[in-house]
């Protein structure tokens, strides 16, 4: 392992492979917030250019995977499991597991898909996670707005509480960026943790209850349905759908949990991801 060489920033001195005080290190990063900021919107505008469709394939996505899901387990399901109105309850929940999918799976690459990056210019290797949930939040907007759209042809109704979305996604994107900053250092110690991602974003979306409700298949497993409900993709699923569905509600545990594990993890992520800042900048 070779020390890169002393690198300097345009305000000042800094010496890449030093890793400062936890507070000072929160406090450069606030300072630097808009290079985050840039960095995201680039990089989203750079993702969508070569492609023809462009923008377009940000809704593309996640309304093709609700069409095929929906194709296949409405013939699937069955009974206790299956949810009232179907359609507006898995289309709900592909969307906004959308938004934790593409913050873990970028997040992961946010150190080492940006190297030379890390290697050559001193500044809190944090915002590189703090940017690619910037970018996952942009994308999730006309999401969101694609989301109403549908609701209100497939015939739920409007109502106040939709305001409530946006608390929650801001809560879930706290709870992503934690994840983000975690499996960021990770990916730096084992690259491997990058290959187990997609295997961990499938069982997540089968304990999530995208597609099936988790209260009437677990009604006779007690233990199984209050683990079921600490998972915090369903928790957020569940509360999201609690807003904009009146056939839905949320049980209790997961209003508590959601901006629990959004302040734990959070939390974690930060400490765990300074903890090793000077080693972000060194080559192997």
């Amino acid at each position: 392992m070779v020390r890169a060489l002393p690198q300097f920033d345009a305000e000042g001195l800094t010496l890449v492979g030093q890793r400062p005080p936890f507070f000072a290190y929160l406090r450069d990063a606030w300072q630097r917030r808009s290079f985050a900021f840039t960095l995201a919107s680039h990089r989203l505008v750079g993702s969508l250019l070569p492609n023809r469709l462009g923008v377009l394939w940000i809704v593309i996505k996640p309304l093709a995977l609700a069409i095929i899901y929906g194709t296949i387990f409405h013939f699937v399901l069955s009974g206790a499991a299956r949810p009232a109105d179907f359609v507006p309850f898995l289309i709900v929940g592909v969307f906004i597991f959308e938004f934790f999918t593409g913050s873990f799976g970028a997040g992961a690459k946010s150190i080492t898909g940006n190297a030379k990056l890390v290697q050559s210019i001193g500044f809190p290797r944090i915002l590189l996670p703090v940017a690619v949930v910037i970018e996952q939040a942009l994308r999730i907007i006309p999401v969101m707005l694609l989301l109403a759209v549908l609701l209100i042809v497939l015939g739920v109704p409007p109502r106040l509480s939709w305001g409530l979305l946006i608390p929650i996604l801001f809560t879930m994107g706290v709870f992503n960026l934690g994840v983000a900053m975690i499996v960021a250092r990770l990916s730096v110690h084992a690259r491997d943790v990058q290959q187990l991602i997609p295997i961990i974003n499938r069982v997540l979306f089968y304990v999530s209850g995208i597609f099936f409700d988790v209260d009437g298949a677990l009604a006779d497993a007690p233990v199984l349905l209050t683990v079921a409900h600490l998972v915090p993709t369903y928790d957020f699923i569940a509360i999201a759908r609690a807003v904009l569905l009146d056939s839905h509600d949320a049980p209790l545990l997961a209003w508590i949990a959601a901006p629990a594990w959004a302040i734990v993890t959070l939390i974690v992520g930060a400490v765990y991801f300074w903890q090793a800042e000077a080693r972000y900048g060194l080559s192997e």
